[in-house]
């Protein structure tokens, strides 16, 4: 049997109608799911909603605090906003932990950010109000209330986006369930009855014309735009092969003009390239350099012409940095880059210089997913790095040298106190007391200092390992146990979920809860109690020191962590004030955020977070 051409375009015909009856019946099946379907998606988006009015609730009743601080209600006005403060900050942990949308995740940056000025704000409000009360007023008019508007938009904003997202994404899925399904039905049942009735004319009046059309656009995909197709009907096909000559005449009209107007266009481009301060670096998606400014080619200290055509890593010898660029043309999306992971370091010699980076995927059209081409761009940071250095390393060696003479004046005291007692009387026995006291004071500061500069200057390594949270509960406690009992203080713990395990370095976590508890053994009176408990939310672990001493006053809670910042207290002597500034530098090292929850005279609860172990 010979296979003519109408006998396969029947049986294509045919296998073509039993498919759209089979993609019909799906279609149907699969769009009464698709609103059901939608409910569930938007689950996620009610989450964020209610973070967002929640957070709004609580900065709002903040804003109100500050006014009862005006108006003279000091205590309850501090108590206000402290609470509400933990309130914003948890339904915030929330929001940031459930970003699903477009937008989410620079509005959550923007109400980060925006808080923790407003509290910086409010702390030197409460100070400045007992100076100068018009300062403190014109301080809350230009600086606080704009911050507190900010902060309030942006969870406006947030809100908003999630709200029009379930109701778009509702309403839609709504409109084209059942709209399909009406078209659907009578698409299929008219194509049906068409394609069996013109099936067979079809078959007849399409092969000669096709044949030439056909051979036709074969010679015009090889450049030759001076085809043409006889007419030979007025019916479709006709048409169609009138379009087609029509096609071929643009096309060779186009093809004449294209040129000098792609060449006129990447001379504008390669100009603009050329006239930014910052370093360019064009990337396709073969991951070649495809174009480089000037600045860019001082900064990789390379001749032009070896580096157009080839490939980035032969150039750019960071593998981090490639990483970034794979992902943003796999994704068609910037990379989301952590604080110092947007900073390329590149070595001349014995010298190093620092580049701030930013990835932007560049598309054919704006609402096209495929991506063309990556533009890497460099900005110069050289002297900001070099001065924090340069800081960091003056507190290390101010702090280092230190240390000789202050250990020298200890051992001098120690050996006065031991050979001199029977010489010296009870005032100078307590003159030497004091001044060994204040000298281990002192060595405690110089002690911490080096430590804080370390982990500032990042030259303090973290070994992140897998730990469960309950043995890291356990060395913690142990190491404590003893400075408890002497005290009569309880010490427990507990974990409530079985095999809670984080991403951390296990020794620097244990010497954060061992300062925790250090401070909480300070201000719990005997008979107190101390109890360390970790709870799972979304994908953090929450890690809490909780006690029932003697508690942190409202006007200290919001400056606790920065750095010599010490509650005036009988039991807080001794302390240097770094503590806690160390532990939030370490919690932030692991991605982590810190806080406290306080009633004075009630206790303390001091949290912070760590990542899930996945």
């Amino acid at each position: 049997m010979k296979w003519t051409l109408r006998k396969k375009l029947l049986i294509g015909y045919g296998m073509v109608l039993i498919l759209m009856v089979v993609v019909f019946a799906s279609a149907f099946v699969y769009l009464l799911r698709l609103g059901k379907a939608s409910d569930a998606i938007l689950s996620n988006n009610y989450k964020s909603i209610l973070a967002a009015n929640n957070m709004i609730g609580a900065i709002e009743r903040q804003d109100s605090a500050v006014l009862l601080i005006f108006l003279g209600y000091n205590e309850q006005g501090l108590k206000q906003f402290s609470e509400n403060e933990k309130n914003f900050l948890q339904w915030f942990g929330r929001a940031r932990d459930n970003i699903t949308e477009v937008g989410e995740s620079d509005i959550i940056t923007t109400i980060d950010n925006g808080y923790s000025a407003y509290l910086d704000e409010f702390s030197n409000l409460k100070y400045l109000r007992y100076a100068d009360q018009k300062r403190a007023v014109l301080l809350y008019h230009e600086t606080i209330l704009p911050q507190f508007k900010l902060v309030r938009d942006s969870c406006e904003r947030l809100r908003g986006i999630n709200q029009d997202t379930m109701f778009n994404a509702s309403n839609r899925a709504r409109r084209i369930s059942e709209n399909a399904v009406l078209s659907m039905s009578i698409i299929g049942i008219v194509a049906l009855s068409i394609g069996i009735a013109f099936s067979i004319l079809l078959s007849n009046r399409i092969v000669k014309p096709v044949k030439q059309i056909m051979e036709a656009a074969k010679k015009v995909s090889e450049g030759n735009y001076e085809q043409k197709v006889s007419i030979t009907s007025n019916d479709e096909i006709g048409n169609l092969t009138n379009e087609f000559n029509l096609m071929t005449d643009k096309l060779k009209k186009f093809n004449d003009l294209n040129i000098g107007q792609i060449l006129s266009e990447k001379q504008k481009s390669e100009a603009i390239i050329r006239s930014i301060d910052d370093g360019i670096i064009v990337i396709d998606t073969n991951y070649k350099i495809v174009n480089i400014n000037p600045v860019a080619i001082r900064f990789l200290d390379i001749e032009y012409d070896i580096i157009l055509g080839r490939d980035f890593m032969e150039i750019v010898k960071d593998e981090q940095l490639f990483n970034y660029i794979k992902q943003s043309i796999e994704s068609g999306q910037q990379p989301i880059l952590g604080e110092g992971q947007n900073i390329l370091t590149i070595k001349h010699d014995e010298t190093s210089r620092y580049y701030m980076f930013s990835i932007t995927p560049v598309r054919s059209r704006a609402n096209d997913t495929g991506i063309i081409d990556v533009i890497l761009s460099l900005a110069d940071i050289t002297h900001f790095k070099e001065l924090d250095r340069l800081k960091s390393e003056f507190v290390m060696t101010a702090s280092h040298e230190l240390r000789t003479p202050l250990t020298s004046v200890l051992m001098s005291i120690d050996l006065l106190k031991e050979s001199a007692t029977q010489k010296l009387n009870e005032r100078e026995l307590e003159l030497i007391s004091v001044a060994h006291e204040e000298a281990m004071r002192f060595k405690s500061l110089v002690d911490d200092l080096l430590d804080l500069s370390k982990i500032e200057a990042g030259k303090i390594e973290m070994e992140f390992s897998r730990i469960s949270i309950a043995l890291v509960f356990q060395k913690a406690v142990e190491a404590m146990k003893t400075q408890a009992e002497e005290r009569s203080i309880s010490l427990s713990f507990e974990t409530l979920e079985e095999n809670l395990n984080v991403k951390a370095d296990a020794g620097k976590i244990i010497w954060v809860l061992t300062n925790m508890i250090t401070n909480a053994l300070r201000h719990t009176d005997s008979g107190g109690y101390i109890f360390l408990f970790a709870e799972r939310i979304g994908a953090q672990a929450h890690i809490s020191v909780a006690d029932n001493g003697e508690g942190i006053p409202y006007e200290y809670q919001s400056r606790i962590f920065d750095k010599f910042v010490q509650v005036k207290s009988e039991k807080s002597v001794g302390g240097s004030g770094l503590g806690l500034s160390i532990c939030k530098e370490i919690v932030r090292a692991h991605c982590g955020s810190i806080w406290v929850e306080s009633k004075p005279g009630e206790g303390s609860t001091f949290t912070f977070t760590l990542p899930i172990a996945s």
